[in-house]
C-alpha cells in the first residue's frame, strides 16, 4: 500500500479540523475576506468546472474546493498564560497545535537514541511551524548547513566558523588601499543601507550587530560577483540573526546584547554568513543583472491571478492599467519583509524551508493568496487609491493566526494549479 504523501497528511489534518475553525474568532487576515466572492469562495458550479488535476478530485475535498479557514486552528490568546517565558518573549509561536504537545513532537525527532534526524519527518513537521526553541537548529538542518548526523554536527560548525573567520581575514581586514573602486562602492552601498535596516527594531540599531551584518554583506558580495551586494538583501539577512540569537536571550527583537559573549557574537554572525548563502544560492538570478528571477516570479505571479481571478485581475491591469511590477517586484525582491513583522517573516521561512524551492515557487503562491484575499476591495478602488493600497498593505501588524490562513491558502493555490496543464512552469 502506498503511503499517503507528507503534503496530503497535512491537508488531511487540516480538513479533519475544518468544523473546529468555524468556532474560532477570526483572524485580521480572515475578516479581510469574509465575502464568498473571488476564488476562495467558490463553489462547485457549472460556471467554474474543476481544473484539471486539481485537488477537487481528492477524497478529502468532497469535489469542492476547501475554504480558506481548512488549517488547523489557533491557540485562543485567553488560553496563553501571561507568565514570562522565552517562547513568549521571542515573539508568537507556532500556534497549529498546542505548544507543549509540538515541542514534544519536535524533542522526540531531534532529541533520541538515533545517529541521525530523519530530515523528510522534519520537513513534514516543520512545514507547520516551528517551536522558538527548536527554530535554531531545524533552521540550519534544513538549509544542509550542519549535517543530520549528530556525531558530526560539532565540527562541521567549528569548521565552517572557522572558514568565516579566513574569509573575514582575507578580504575584509585589509587596508582600504587594497580594495578595488568596485568593492568600495559596494561597502559603501551596505553602510547606506544597514542602519535602514528594520529601523524600528532595536536589535538591529545595535552597533555590534550593525557591524555584523555590514562584514556579512560584503563577504557575500565579494564571493558572489555575477551579483554582488543589491538593495533587498540586507533584509534577507535579519531573519538569521533573530532566530540565532534565540537560542541566547528571550525576546532577541529588543536585547541590548548585555551579557552576550563576544566569541557568541562572532558564533552568530559565521552561522548567519552560511545560512543567508545557501538561501540566495537557490535565488542568486534574482540579483543578477536585470534581476531575470524577480521578473519571472512578478510574471509568474500575474498569470496565476489571471486564471484564479479573471474579474481582479482585469480590473487592476485592463481597467485601471496597473500593472503587476509597479507593487509585486518589492514583494519579491524583499520576499515580503518590507510588508510584514519580522515575526511573521520568520514564521513564513519555516514553511519556505520545507517547501521544494520554497523561497521562489511557494512563495509565488503566497503572494497571489495576499492579493486575492483584498481582491473585493480592490475592485472597488480606482488607479491611485489602488497603487497606493498594493504599495502599502495593512499587513504591518499581521500576528501568527494571520500567517497561518495565508499559508492555507497558498498551499491550496498550489495543489490546485502546480500539477494542472498548461500552469506556469516551476522554476
Amino acid at each position: 500500500m502506498n503511503e499517503t504523501s507528507p503534503k496530503a497528511s497535512m491537508f488531511k489534518n487540516a480538513l479533519h479540523k475544518l468544523s473546529k475553525k468555524e468556532k474560532e474568532k477570526p483572524s485580521h487576515f480572515l475578516a479581510s475576506s469574509a465575502s464568498t466572492g473571488g476564488f476562495f469562495g467558490r463553489k462547485k458550479t457549472a460556471t467554474h468546472p474543476p481544473f484539471p488535476g486539481s485537488v477537487k478530485a481528492s477524497p478529502f475535498c468532497n469535489a469542492q474546493l476547501p475554504p480558506v479557514w481548512a488549517t488547523p486552528p489557533p491557540i485562543p490568546k485567553s488560553s496563553i498564560p501571561a507568565t514570562k517565558s522565552p517562547a513568549k518573549d521571542a515573539g508568537p509561536g507556532p500556534r497549529n497545535a498546542a505548544g507543549n504537545l509540538r515541542s514534544e513532537q519536535f524533542a522526540a525527532l531531534i532529541k533520541n537514541d538515533k545517529e541521525s534526524v530523519d530530515l523528510e519527518k522534519l520537513r513534514e513537521l516543520s512545514w507547520g511551524g516551528v517551536p522558538v526553541e527548536f527554530r535554531p537548529l531545524v533552521w540550519k538542518l534544513l538549509l544542509s548547513y550542519v549535517p543530520p548526523n549528530k556525531d558530526r554536527r560539532e565540527a562541521v560548525l567549528v569548521r565552517k566558523r572557522t572558514e568565516y573567520q579566513d574569509l573575514l581575514g582575507q578580504y575584509y581586514y585589509i587596508p582600504d588601499t587594497d580594495r578595488g573602486m568596485k568593492e568600495q562602492e559596494t561597502l559603501h552601498q551596505i553602510l547606506i543601507d544597514i542602519p535602514r535596516t528594520n529601523p524600528d527594531i532595536k536589535l538591529f540599531q545595535h552597533p555590534s550587530i550593525q557591524k555584523s551584518m555590514e562584514r556579512v554583506l560584503y563577504i557575500w558580495a565579494i564571493r558572489h560577483p555575477a551579483s554582488g551586494y543589491v538593495q533587498g538583501i540586507n533584509d534577507l539577512l535579519t531573519p538569521f540573526i533573530t532566530v540565532f540569537l534565540s537560542s541566547f536571550v528571550e525576546n532577541p527583537e529588543n536585547s541590548d546584547l548585555a551579557g552576550i559573549a563576544e566569541e557568541t557574537i562572532k558564533e552568530i554572525e559565521a552561522d548567519s554568513y552560511w545560512c543567508l548563502t545557501k538561501l540566495l544560492d537557490d535565488i542568486q538570478d534574482h540579483y543578477t543583472f536585470s534581476q531575470p528571477g524577480l521578473q519571472r516570479m512578478v510574471q509568474r505571479m500575474e498569470d496565476l491571478v489571471r486564471r484564479c481571478d479573471a474579474d481582479l485581475y482585469s480590473h487592476i491591469v485592463e481597467k485601471e492599467q496597473v500593472q503587476f511590477v509597479q507593487f509585486a517586484f518589492r514583494w519579491m525582491n524583499c520576499l515580503l519583509m518590507r510588508e510584514c513583522p519580522l515575526q511573521s517573516i520568520i514564521r513564513l521561512w519555516d514553511t519556505y524551508l520545507c517547501e521544494d524551492n520554497g523561497f521562489e515557487n511557494f512563495h509565488i503562491y503566497v503572494c497571489a493568496a495576499i492579493l486575492m484575499t483584498f481582491g473585493d476591495a480592490l475592485k472597488e478602488m480606482e488607479f491611485q487609491d489602488l497603487v497606493l493600497f498594493l504599495q502599502s498593505l495593512p499587513t504591518k501588524e499581521w500576528e501568527e493566526e494571520d500567517i497561518e490562513p495565508l499559508l492555507s491558502r497558498a498551499y491550496i493555490l498550489q495543489t490546485y494549479f502546480a500539477d494542472a496543464p498548461n500552469h506556469i512552469p516551476q522554476k
